[in-house]
Order: structure tokens, then sequence, then C-alpha cells
């Protein structure tokens, strides 16, 4: 219970007012619900005559309050009869009920009136801090994570909070105030007989906590093994064309089968054990009931009761309305168990710490910078303490304006090079300065607003074209967004499709061509107008017709820009200023293409095998 109320302190604050509000209502219920059972009895007493006695007003505070105010509610009931009539009386105390009961039910509405907004304000508030968590986090962290495991926990595990948890929280409010006040109330008709119901409520409670013991851990395996489905899930769309190719249709589906099975058999185990809670709680309520009936009634007989036939008869209609909260209490206590699970999954997200962050005091950009310069010095990168550094002791200067291609053979560390710029990961060995301010001085926003990337896979959202082009620019005009398309060689085709540039372009640009999506790619990075551009493979994927306007496009945004090129084909970077050739992750050869043909090296040897 301890982590529950971390976990409501942590969300449920900006709603305290609503949760005042429904904790009032919930008061006022339980008093409307005592006082309708308070009256009932001895109007049944004195109307059908199993009571004769005769009452006088008492002054208040000539007894204790509970003397009084029952004496008092006997004598204006008697003489009511007296002077009226029993049936006059009946009927207007029955409309007394009839008001106490609407009553009743009107202030049980209010109470889950107000608590809805913060149920559902709260599971709002956790989408949101776990996407703005999840766009926050490093590239790093997703490495070791599966896409379909983390769209569970966004989804899956943030609904069973809502339906375990947060559905449970009116419970929380509403059945221990019910409680509270039955407890009180019977403490007040007789202690004696209360403090027994007490000695039993330990034997009980452990009962029901021996049967939800493993209930949290099952439902946290079951959350996993969900999780692990989706993964599966997603990727198998994602690669639906290989999986047909090499005829595995029968293998994925023995693996998800597979999956399927395990997930059927933690669910049926977190089923039954929660399905338990409710028979559970009513035999022990029917078995509590027994034996205080047999307790307080042999009392009764023996003359030995403080309490007469007629206030034992109200105690066990209170009691009896005690055990509906009760069983309901043991059943939330179940139900919040299994979202707990599932709030720890959503807790490795929300608890990952981000090691990319901004500097304390953080050096601000030059307002008067023209184009920009990038400097390795001397670094040295591996992803992990325990692996091999991909990078090893390298020193790279870009200068202003210049164009630097990056070449070697694949796994030489070409995109981690690149990736280390914008801090898509941090380095712990060198230094990595842009225009002369090492990047870990700058802000993250203010660095990354310094670069375009235009990538080997062009990626692009779901959304229109115009909104693809405009993507990170604030305020674009569509004069803005099709000159840059004009620039990218985009403009032509965008204006032959169905809405032009409000064509929406499907699931990551599927309704395009690849020589379309980066021609996409390429006008959004014109259109951001950056210092430093970096291009990783931007050709390499796309036939020859494709690459050459693509080509032609990237020449237009190089020009007067520094920019990082790695490339596979290259005849794409015979006119770079400079090319550098990584080997095993250290700067091999460096110079341009004629000086380093000339060397007769590892480049010499690339292009040999490609026949440039």
């Amino acid at each position: 219970m301890k982590e529950l109320f971390n976990f409501l302190r942590r969300y449920a604050a900006p709603y305290k007012g609503k949760i005042a509000l429904s904790i009032l209502f919930n008061l006022l219920t339980a008093f409307f619900t005592l006082f309708s059972f308070a009256f009932i009895m001895p109007i049944l007493q004195m109307l059908f005559g199993i009571s004769t006695e005769h009452y006088a007003f008492m002054d208040w505070g000539s007894a204790s309050l509970k003397t009084v105010a029952v004496n008092n509610f006997y004598y204006f009931v008697d003489h009511m009869i007296s002077t009226r009539g029993a049936s006059m009386t009946l009927a207007l105390l029955c409309v007394i009920l009839v008001v106490m009961t609407f009553l009743k039910v009107i202030t049980a509405y209010l109470s889950e009136f107000f608590t809805i907004p913060m149920q559902n304000g709260v599971m709002r508030d956790i989408r949101e801090e776990m996407y703005d968590k999840i766009v926050s986090l490093p590239i790093g962290f997703f490495t070791n994570e599966r896409k379909g495991d983390i769209m569970a926990r966004l989804s899956g595990d943030v609904q069973e909070v809502q339906t375990s948890v947060m559905a449970s929280l009116f419970s929380l409010v509403k059945y221990p105030i019910m409680i509270i006040a039955c407890l009180g109330m019977m403490i007040v008709i007789s202690w004696q007989l209360t403090l027994f119901v007490f000695l039993l409520l330990p034997i009980f409670g452990y009962c029901m906590g021996r049967i939800g013991k493993k209930l949290r851990q099952k439902s946290f395996a079951a959350q996993n093994k969900w999780g692990e489905i989706l993964a599966n899930t997603e990727e198998t769309i994602g690669g639906l064309r290989i999986v047909k190719a090499f005829n595995a249709e029968k293998k994925m589906e023995r693996r998800f089968a597979s999956q399927c099975d395990d997930l059927f058999r933690i669910q049926n185990s977190v089923s039954r054990r929660h399905v338990l809670a409710h028979p559970m709680s009513e035999f022990l309520g029917t078995f509590a009931i027994a034996v205080i009936l047999w307790f307080g009634g042999s009392l009764i007989l023996s003359g030995e009761s403080t309490i007469d036939a007629a206030e034992f008869i109200y105690y066990m209609v209170i009691f009896y309305s005690l055990i509906n909260p009760a069983k309901e209490l043991s059943k939330t206590s179940y139900t919040i168990k299994k979202g707990m699970a599932a709030k720890d999954r959503i807790d490795k997200i929300l608890d990952a710490v981000n090691p990319i962050t901004d500097p304390e005091h953080p050096v601000p950009l030059p307002a008067d910078r023209g184009k920009s310069s990038v400097v390795f010095k001397d670094v040295s990168f591996a992803y992990n303490e325990d692996d091999r550094d991909v990078l090893r002791h390298i020193n790279l200067r870009v200068n202003p304006g210049e164009t630097v291609a990056i070449v070697g053979q694949s796994g030489s560390g070409k995109s981690t090079l690149v990736d280390l710029i914008p801090r898509f990961w941090d380095i712990e060995e060198g230094e990595i300065a842009v225009d002369g301010i090492n990047i870990k001085q700058l802000r993250v926003h203010d660095l990354r607003s310094l670069m375009g990337n235009v990538n080997q896979e062009a990626i692009l959202f779901n959304d229109t074209i115009f909104n693809n082009i405009a993507f990170g620019v604030k305020g674009a005009t569509r004069s803005q967004v099709e000159e840059a398309a004009r620039v990218a060689n985009a403009h032509d085709f965008i204006m032959a499709t169905e809405q032009g540039y409000d064509t929406v372009i499907g699931d990551r640009g599927c309704r395009l061509s690849g020589g379309q999506r980066q021609r996409i790619s390429i006008a959004r990075a014109i259109l951001k107008n950056p210092s430093i551009l970096i291009l990783d493979e931007a050709t390499s994927a796309l036939d020859t017709e494709s690459e050459r306007l693509v080509q032609e496009a990237l020449e237009t945004l190089m020009k007067d820009r520094t920019t990082i090129v790695i490339a596979h084909r290259l005849s794409t970077i015979v006119n770079a200023d400079r090319i550098c050739v990584l080997h095993q992750g250290e700067i091999a050869e460096e110079g341009t293409h004629a000086q380093l043909i000339a060397k007769g090296g590892l480049y010499k040897h690339l292009v040999d095998m490609q026949q440039v």
C-alpha cells in the first residue's frame, strides 16, 4: 500500500480539490445510509407493538448525547402516533425514508462524479509523461528494448493501471469511509460486541492475504509476456516480405502460438486468484455474521447484554452493511496488485536515466556565426564499457563550408562517427567541438538546431507532404515549403499527387517511391537551412534515375555549407574537398580523391572494387 500512496501522491496531487469533494460526498452518503437504518428499527418496534413503553421529552445536556437523541426521537414518534394516528405516522416516516434515500443516492453519484476527472486525468498525465520521456531518452536506450514491448507499456500497461488502480480509487475512498462509519456506529451501540468483531478481523485479513500473495508477481509476468507478443507482432509485420520469401509462415505461427500459450497459462493463474477473492470474502463474512449472532444472541438470552433485542437487530443490520464494503475492498486490493505490476513496467521507462543532459551553465551560440566548423580531438568511443572501442583516437577537422566524405567498409564506424556530433551518443574520451565550443557545453537543443540530417532510410511520418517538409520548422509558410521542394527536385511529383502538398503519404511514406521519399527528406533539410549537413548514405538505396535527381538536390543543398558525407558509392564523393578512410575504427587515410588514388592504399582498393 505504501507504493500505491506514493503513486497517488505523485500523480493525484493536481486533483486534490476533486478528491476532497469526493470524500465529502462519501461522508454524506455514509451518514444518510446509517441514519436511514437508525430510525427504521424503533419505528417498527413502536408501530407494531413490540414495545409499549412511553417516552417523555428530555432536555439536551440532561444525559449523554446518545441517550437524549434516542429518547427524544422515540418521544416525537410516540407523540405523533397518539395525535395523528399510526397510519399517518407511518406514511410520514416512509416519506422521510424516501427523501433520505434520495439524498443518499445523489451524494453517492456526486462522490463518483468528482472522482472520474481525476481517474482519467491521471491516466492522461501518465501517457503524456511516458511519451515525453520516450522522446527525450537517448537512442542508446532503445537498442536494448523492443519496440513492441515499449508500445505494450504505453498502451496495455497504462490501460491496466487505469482499469486496476485508478478505477479502484473510488473504492479506496468510498468503502473505508463506509467501514469506519459502520464500525463507529457499532461501537456506539455496543463496544463490547465490537471488540469481539475486532478479534476476528486479523484472522480474515490473514486468509485474504494468502490468496493475493503471488498475484502481483503473476501479473507482472503476464504483462511482460504481452509485451513479447506485441514485439513479435511488430517484427512480423515489418518483416513480412522476408517471412514470405523464406516460406517461414509456419515458423512464425508456431512462435506466436507458443507465446500465446504461455500468456494463456499465466492469465489463467492470475484470473483464478482474482475471482477467488469474492467467494472467499463472502464465506468469511457469513462466518463472521454467524459467530456474532451466536455470541450476541447468547448474551441477550442470558440477560448479560447491555443492549436489547431491537438494538441487537440494528447492530446486525449495520454489521451486514459493513460486509459488502469489506468484500469490495478485498477485491480492490487484488485488483490493485495487478495494476501495480503494470506500474512497475511503466516505471522502467519513467525512471530511466537520460545521460545526455544540458550543462549546468550552457554556453550560448554566437549570434553572428556564419558557417560552422566541426573538430574531433582524440575521440574514442564504445557503446558499452565492456565492448571494444568502435572508434579509436579520431582526430578530424571539418572547416566551415568544407565537404568531407567518410568512407570505409561496413562496420568501420562511419555512422557512429557522425552520430556523435549531435550527441545521439556521448563520448567519454576526447572532445568534439562545434565552432570552437565543446558540444557538452551547449544546450542539446541549440546543438541540434545547427544540423540537418538526410539518412539512407528516409524517415517520414503518416501525415501530409507539407507537414513532413515543415517538420521541426515553426511557422513555415506554403511558399517556403514549395521553394524547398523545388530545390530538392520534389515539386513536380508532389503536384502530380491527388491533393498536392496536402496528400497524406501513409505509414513511413509508403505511398511514395524510394527516390520521392528521399527528396522529401532533402526538402525538409533545405527548409531547416542548417549550418552543418550530415548525409548518411543518402543515395545508396536508389535506382540510377532517382539517384541522379537526388544527387542534384544534394549538391544544391551542400553548396556553401559544412557537410559530412558517408558514402558507399564512391562516385558520389569524388568532388569532396577531403575524403577520410575509416578502417577498424581509425582514420587510415585522408586526402582528396586524386591524392588517395595516387597513394594506392585502402581508398584505391575500394575504388577498384567498384570500378569507378
